[in-house]
């Protein structure tokens, strides 16, 4: 084995792994019982650099390199989603500076390096095992920031709802592995995908489908595997929420691709008919998921409660780009993620600037927004109209790339023409509640005079670059399209 060339491969995964011995060390030796401010800020800005560097890293990284058959692969396409990852971490670290609810600051950000190297190894393996692995890995470290705010009683009831639903999955999951194991003697996917031609047929590996798919339907937070959201959503510390919401959501989604396009890709994938391929189930969950999550978000009061239904539904239509054929899938789901991770943290956010210590935050909070900050209040509005799927912000060309790849993909389909149908209704149906939350900020005049808010520079200006981010991939969505092109085609033949 070339060491060499394994620690060239795993080199981002180790700066950011090795990046928590300075975050802990000082928190806990010269920083330790000084200002909270100043702690935060040493913690965050290690963080920050971690990441960076291992981005720096990853730049130009253009040719396939393989570790061990699959066990980690390091080419394009993984490094951009990597990247992806990163930079959603950088930002909820740094976002996280301002957000008072607890004290034991080095092991926050330690544990948010954690879940970030899980993520990192989860979308570059193609071996089951260490996929699961990887999984747990970011997991537990989740579950544990779920709970971070020890003394909020609710936070502790979400991180706890979290952890056992999440045991739960992981065993349906690893079931699942055995079953395709025992059916194919392998844990590679490209094997599996090879073995499984053979056993199109068998009752096991519907089976064991339905296993997996209960595991990544837990991570993506789809519908009906979803109960644990909107509590962690509501009472969860903001910075564990923002990374739950666009990070986890990204790895999730990519390596719930890759093993249905790698190793069920050789399976013939249904139209309309009996249980043949994996399209008829993908179309299930993201039907349940669309309807299900937009329908229930219309009810909600808390905004943090809102978003959480929002992501279901929007798990829904990142399934809706996993029925395209896998180069276009992988584009368009992409794309998704990295525009809906930016806006997911942008939006929370805004909300960690409003709501205080303890405190759910309504509509009816929202009211006063844009006479306290205007510079918030319009950057909320962008960030809330993206997620509506309005021209010209980036959150539009996300659906459209998405459904256009499902639809291009599986030209007389139509399960998939109407899983498209019902999700272009669905948006229009989000849209009401989405403009609910403008309404309170934009529209309704507050009872009193309100005083102009200081919020912190430093978070105010990352706010503003945010939005402006998501305006700009709106108006040049081939500014991220072309280097996703680029790095698919570079490994999907």
């Amino acid at each position: 084995m070339d060491y060499g060339e394994l620690f060239r491969m795993l080199l981002p995964e180790f700066i950011v792994g090795l990046a928590i011995i300075p975050v802990l060390a000082l928190d806990l030796g010269p920083m330790k019982g000084g200002a909270r401010i100043y702690r935060m800020s040493a913690a965050a800005g290690t963080t920050a650099v971690a990441c960076a560097l291992a981005l720096y890293c990853m730049l130009g990284v253009d040719a396939h390199a393989s570790l061990s058959q699959s066990m980690f692969d390091a080419d394009p396409l993984n490094s951009i989603v990597k990247a992806i990852i990163l930079l959603l971490t950088m930002l909820t670290g740094v976002l996280s500076i301002e957000v008072r609810f607890t004290r034991n600051i080095g092991e926050y950000y330690a544990l948010l390096l954690l879940a970030s190297v899980g993520m990192m190894l989860m979308v570059s393996t193609e071996n089951l095992l260490m996929l699961f692995v990887a999984l747990e890995l970011s997991s537990l470290s989740l579950y544990v920031l779920a709970a971070y705010d020890g003394k909020e009683r609710a936070a502790t009831e979400a991180g706890m709802k979290y952890f056992l639903f999440g045991g739960m999955a992981a065993a349906f999951m690893l079931f699942g592995i055995s079953y395709i194991y025992g059916l194919t003697g392998s844990l590679e996917l490209a094997e599996i995908g090879k073995m499984l031609v053979a056993n199109s047929e068998s009752s096991l590996l519907k089976i064991a489908l339905i296993l997996i798919l209960v595991g990544f339907g837990f991570k993506l937070a789809v519908a009906p595997f979803h109960f644990w959201a909107p509590d962690v959503y509501q009472a969860s510390p903001v910075g564990s929420v923002m990374l739950i919401g666009s990070a986890s959501k990204a790895a999730g989604i990519f390596a719930l691709a890759k093993v249905l396009y790698v190793g069920f890709g050789n399976w013939p994938r249904g139209d309309d008919g009996g249980f043949d391929g994996y399209a008829p189930l993908i179309a299930a969950i993201a039907l349940f998921s669309m309807i299900y999550g937009n329908l229930a978000a219309l009810a909600q009061k808390s905004v943090r409660r809102l978003l959480a239904y929002s992501a279901i539904a929007h798990s829904g239509y990142l399934l809706v780009g996993v029925l395209a054929p896998p180069a276009a899938g992988y584009q368009s789901v992409i794309f998704y993620v990295a525009t809906y991770g930016l806006t997911t943290i942008g939006a929370f956010a805004v909300v960690a600037a409003i709501q205080g210590k303890g405190e759910d935050i309504t509509m009816a909070n929202l009211v006063g927004l844009l006479q306290k900050s205007p510079g918030l209040a319009i950057s909320f509005m962008v960030f809330i109209l993206s997620l509506a799927g309005i021209p010209p912000l980036a959150g539009f060309f996300g659906k459209f790339y998405v459904f256009a790849a499902a639809l291009k993909g599986n030209s007389g389909s139509t399960l998939v023409l109407a899983v498209v149908v019902v999700g272009i209704a669905m948006s229009a149906v989000s849209l009401y509640y989405y403009l609910q939350l403008l309404k309170h900020v934009f529209v309704r005049e507050p009872e009193t005079n309100c005083r102009r808010s200081v919020v912190n520079p430093l978070a105010n200006k990352i706010v503003y670059l945010i939005a402006f981010a998501v305006l700009l991939l709106g108006c040049m969505p081939g500014a991220l399209m072309d280097r996703v092109v680029h790095a698919v085609m570079s490994v999907v033949r």
